[in-house]
């Protein structure tokens, strides 16, 4: 591409390839919601401050509305669309529609990646601030006031925080047991 304001970049979004040509400046999230049809990732504020954006980037989570989609070029993006498998909820998604981890929904699929990187985080020892040993031979313990540290910078307008602590706990507790 001759415009120095756009590039050509490649994605793995949800396990399929793309190629899009895209303005430079363009987030991953405007690419992800405006070029690919993939709606379930919201956009909140806009300014990284709530969350509401985040997606699963080479398994990491980010705020996509941050991440500029020229940088995720070559990436594999897991959006709220490419968590469920074989049109069966993932037991984080399946806890949230249980406890009632949502109350209007506009936050739950933030939520819902941002708890699938940080169970992922807490699982390869990844220390938060509110752990009380952060030597690299030390596990945290996942405890209530863990997973709120960790899902800090997703907000919810409805303050749905208790359902979502407890989804995310049990889901933890689950995968322990089933590992």
């Amino acid at each position: 591409m001759n415009d120095d304001t756009r590039s050509d970049i490649s994605l793995r979004v949800n396990d399929k390839p793309y190629q899009l040509a895209v303005d430079n400046r363009r987030t991953l999230l405007d690419a992800v919601r405006d070029d690919l049809s993939l709606t379930g990732t919201k956009k909140g504020c806009d300014h990284g401050q709530c969350g509401a954006c985040t997606v699963l980037l080479n398994g990491q989570r980010v705020l996509s509305c941050l991440t500029l989609a020229v940088a995720a070029d070559g990436a594999d993006v897991t959006t709220i669309e490419g968590l469920a498998g074989d049109g069966e909820l993932r037991p984080i998604q399946e806890a949230f529609v249980r406890l009632d981890g949502f109350q209007c929904g506009f936050c739950t699929p933030g939520q819902i990646c941002s708890a699938v990187g940080m169970l992922a985080e807490h699982a390869a020892g990844w220390p938060s601030a509110v752990t009380c040993d952060g030597s690299p031979e030390h596990t945290p313990e996942l405890t209530e006031a863990e997973v709120r540290e960790r899902m800090s910078g997703n907000l919810c307008r409805c303050s749905a925080y208790p359902s979502i602590v407890r989804a995310i706990l049990e889901t933890a507790a689950r995968e322990a047991v089933a590992g």
